[in-house]
């Protein structure tokens, strides 16, 4: 080879060289850039954000105290939990009592069992821990799953206001929320007429006069055959319980029921009928973490 050539051929290669290593360089770019944009708000969590395009990880996009990171935005992920949401609160109400879990003793602890489980990974040790059985499946919550949020296992806001960031360690979410406490701060209402309700969502009640007023029932079911699941909670003999199939002995610890929606309506104690005119009835609530975007 000439030498003319062979200098052609050198300045090719330190140009491919060149060229390459620029490559190289973006592409880790690239990835830094786009790969930290997908991590949640705190450095080594396993969180994952599915916020929507224009909410950002510390937002609070309707000034209900939720966190923007915490919502489905995804309809898909929307109607999964929905499923889950409902067949594992229903699954309850048709197990023996025995198998009941034991944390369940009232209607507010039946919706914190039932939301947590829903937005856990359903493998087959979940299925085992919980001996929950069904032949048809819901699909995965794809945006995140339970206890991988910046929030760990501290699900329900229990302090009221907009999410702040110091929310996060601040002691404005906790494990525990009782049902005054679910329907302030972590439902909003949808309306006071149970037409409008979906399945996942939720009937409260506030019954003056009463030790425990505030009562909740789970929707499970819609259309001609709608129905609802709820737990009695302790028995107190107060003679404005529902009083759906047997009642539990006074002073026990009360029943998980799956009632028709058409049974509440024609309730023999009107305070426990879901009609707009029964002040008793709050209305159809739903969980803020289904608000998705504005």
């Amino acid at each position: 080879m000439n030498p003319k050539a062979k200098s052609r051929w050198q300045r090719l290669i330190l140009v491919c060289a060149v060229a390459f290593a620029v490559l190289l360089l973006l592409l880790r770019l690239y990835v830094f850039v786009h790969g930290h944009s997908r991590r949640g708000p705190r450095s080594g969590s396993h969180f994952s954000s599915a916020s929507g395009p224009s909410a950002g990880p510390w937002t609070d996009s309707f000034s209900d105290g939720t966190p923007d990171f915490l919502r489905l935005t995804d309809p898909a992920d929307q109607a999964a939990f929905r499923q889950w949401f409902t067949l594992i609160a229903d699954y309850q109400a048709i197990r023996p009592k025995a198998e009941v879990p034991a944390e369940v003793t009232d209607c507010a602890s039946l919706l914190r069992y039932a939301y947590r489980e829903a937005l856990k990974r359903h493998d087959d040790s979940w299925f085992a821990a919980t001996g929950i059985d069904a032949l048809a499946l819901p699909g995965e919550i794809r945006a995140w799953r339970y206890p991988y949020t910046p929030l760990g296992a501290a699900l329900f806001r229990v302090r009221p206001g907009s999410f702040e960031p110091d929310d996060v360690t601040n002691g404005a979410f906790a494990q525990f929320a009782d049902a005054k406490t679910l329907v302030e701060r972590n439902t909003y209402l949808v309306s006071r007429d149970i037409r409008e309700a979906q399945i996942g969502d939720l009937l409260f009640f506030r019954q003056f006069g009463q030790s425990s007023p505030w009562h909740s029932m789970i929707v499970v079911q819609t259309g001609a055959q709608a129905s609802v699941v709820y737990h009695t909670g302790p028995d107190h003999g107060s003679p404005s319980d529902p009083p759906h199939g047997p009642r539990p002995v006074r002073g026990g610890p009360g029943e998980l029921r799956r009632v028709a929606l058409a049974e509440l309506v024609d309730h023999p104690y009107p305070q426990w009928r879901p009609l707009p005119e029964n002040p008793n009835f709050l209305g159809v609530y739903r969980w803020n973490i289904l608000r998705g975007t504005p």
